[in-house]
């Protein structure tokens, strides 16, 4: 079984030194939130994950979840692992105080989201299926339902769902067939199947509350015919106790690649009762409302598990001996530990310098998304929340993707062992292979960032993306002018992608369409290099308070800037070839 520490150093390094947003500084509902709090609950949330959740992931991959006559039952150790979670509330850690919540920011829930997803990511499903749904319904529900749900989803009793995928439609959610039919006393009766739900049906909470799209009998066809529904597994009395059983049974659970632990379901909805949430025919747009939190979160579960990858391969590496490096100069012919050679110290490098700078990247949208929910200028929310919609894509997208390149160098540093099940890393590998994929695959991200997110009704947001980065360049720190030298030249090729792709959605969508991971790729790496630049800069203000941890720090940045900032290049020279040869060729 792998080990893991979380980098609570690392996150509240983040957290003391780069809250720099002025505007998220404004926000009076965190203003008690101190550091000395931040480390409280980042040091008790790094004893849970090590010690009570971290078992489970290969627990959950030995023995997957099951269903046994109707009924799924969770691996074991499971329910009594739930039970400590939320008696200890870390469910509630970034709710609404209202119904029970703590009120903590993104800018600390994210940190927590991290260290569950590097502990057991299929342990994690089940409670952030339940942070999504809870926010969709905290956003668009009444009052009446709101106080009916909430609390007890806050509280960790009561469970959520996000229920899209039909055997018929995946992304395309217009072709949907599931129906819903208006009863007179304003409920709805759902009938239709759902798939690939996540969490979809568990022995670990005494209700579970569904948000379904369907299609109600009056509604147009395609996505504009669209409205959401609540559908709890057991209807709710007045009381707000838990009554019957609604229609709802489970078919089947996928046999999965990895997180086997987790209940990946397919539901059958019969009649199932159902309350509509905010307008009918517009339940998409309120359904993003947890997509878009959820496709941040995926990010954060590839950057979690490249976390984890990292740490076991530097001490696999500091362990293990084989051949001789360079140094090598002794005289019995013993060799040397691999962290000594070149290309293992490359590896472990390149997978340092991209998570730290992920990791820094993810805060600085972390607090982008408390300034658009929550500042008082509605211009200022706005601008936040453009940033945001830019980068949601960006960091779903490169994490998980960077999460498999990890996860696969874990294995090549481990060898032969890595391929095999005794040391788990090649379930760090499985685990992740699904956060490419689902909340919409990385080439849908990066369609949709391309089409719908550089140029928006507000403006071009990847323009004011890049004159941002561009105003963090006027340093006058000497010991910053190599990084930002080289910052600058991979921002203007992001400058320069970006007016190409811009005229190729006029002149030729399919060269866009070609050219739209590539391009999406060069947005993260050049976002994570211009986080990176914030934290050098902090690094050589504060040097003489912490030498060796800002040490490591800017050696880990000049790897990052020479390593790994200059792929940038030949994704855009690859893209700006164009699709003809692409869409010329014949398949046989």
């Amino acid at each position: 079984m792998p080990n893991y520490n979380a980098p609570v150093e690392d996150m509240l390094f983040l957290y003391d030194k780069l809250r720099d947003n002025k505007n998220y500084k404004e926000i009076d509902r965190y203003k008690e939130v101190t550091t000395d709090l931040v480390k409280d609950i980042l040091e008790e949330a790094a004893k849970i994950n090590q010690n009570l959740i971290l078992p489970l992931a290969k627990a959950g991959d030995e023995n997957p979840a099951v269903l046994e006559n109707g009924v799924v039952r969770t691996p074991p150790g499971y329910k009594e692992a739930y039970k400590k979670f939320i008696e200890d509330g870390w469910t509630s850690l970034s709710c609404d105080p209202k119904y029970g919540g703590q009120g903590m920011p993104r800018t600390v829930s994210a940190f927590f989201d991290e260290m569950l997803s590097s502990s057991s990511l299929a342990f994690k499903l089940y409670s952030e299926l339940t942070l999504g749904a809870y926010n969709c319904i905290h956003h668009h529900a009444t009052d009446e339902i709101k106080n009916k749900y909430l609390p007890k989803m806050v509280e960790g009793k009561w469970s959520g769902t996000m229920c899209l995928t039909e055997p018929v439609c995946g992304t395309d959610l217009g072709l949907l067939k599931t129906k819903a039919i208006e009863q007179k006393d304003g409920t709805y009766k759902l009938t239709g199947q759902k798939m690939f739900i996540t969490s979809g049906d568990h022995d670990l909470t005494e209700n579970i509350i569904h948000l379904v799209i369907a299609r109600a009998s009056d509604s147009p066809s395609g996505t504009k015919g669209i409205s959401l529904f609540l559908v709890p597994k057991f209807l709710v009395k007045e009381d707000g106790t838990v009554g019957s059983r609604n229609g709802i049974t489970t078919g089947s659970i996928e046999t999965k690649m990895g997180i086997k632990g987790s209940a990946t379901c397919v539901l059958n909805f019969d009649d199932a009762t159902g309350y509509m949430i905010g307008p009918k025919n517009k339940g998409l747009s309120q359904m993003f409302t947890m997509m878009n939190l959820e496709r941040i979160v995926v990010g954060i579960q590839g950057l979690g598990l490249s976390e984890i990858a990292y740490q076991n391969s530097l001490s696999y590496a500091k362990e293990r001996k084989q051949g001789k490096s360079n140094k090598n100069t002794s005289q019995n012919g013993s060799a040397d530990f691999i962290i000594e050679h070149a290309d293992i110290r490359k590896s472990l490098l390149s997978m340092k310098s991209i998570i730290e700078g992920e990791r820094a990247l993810c805060f600085w949208l972390s607090q982008q998304t408390e300034v658009s929910l929550y500042h008082s200028d509605p211009k200022i929310k706005q601008d936040a929340s453009d940033m945001v919609s830019l980068m949601t894509p960006v960091v779903k997208s490169l994490f998980s993707d960077m999460g498999m390149e990890i996860t696969s160098e874990a294995m090549q540093i481990y060898g032969g062992y890595g391929y095999t099940k005794d040391q788990g890393i090649e379930q760090l590998y499985r685990d992740n292979r699904i956060t490419p994929i689902y909340e919409g695959t990385n080439s849908i991200q990066a369609i949709d960032l391309v089409f719908r997110k550089i140029v928006n009704k507000n403006g071009d947001i990847i323009e004011k993306y890049i004159n941002m980065m561009n105003s963090d360049l006027n340093k006058n720190n000497e010991n910053l002018k190599p990084f930002i030298k080289q910052l600058k030249i991979y921002i203007e090729k992001l400058n320069n992608f970006s007016i190409w792709m811009k005229e190729k959605i006029k002149s030729s969508k399919d060269d866009a369409n070609a050219a739209s991971n590539d391009y999406l790729k060069v947005l993260g790496y050049v976002a994570v290099g211009h986080s990176w630049l914030k934290v050098l800069e902090v690094c050589y203000d504060d040097y003489s308070n912490n030498k060796d941890f800002y040490e490591d720090k800017i050696q880990t940045a000049n790897f990052y800037f020479n390593r790994v900032l200059p792929r940038v290049e030949s994704h855009f020279l690859s893209a700006s070839t164009g699709s003809k040869y692409i869409m010329d060729f014949k398949f046989n």
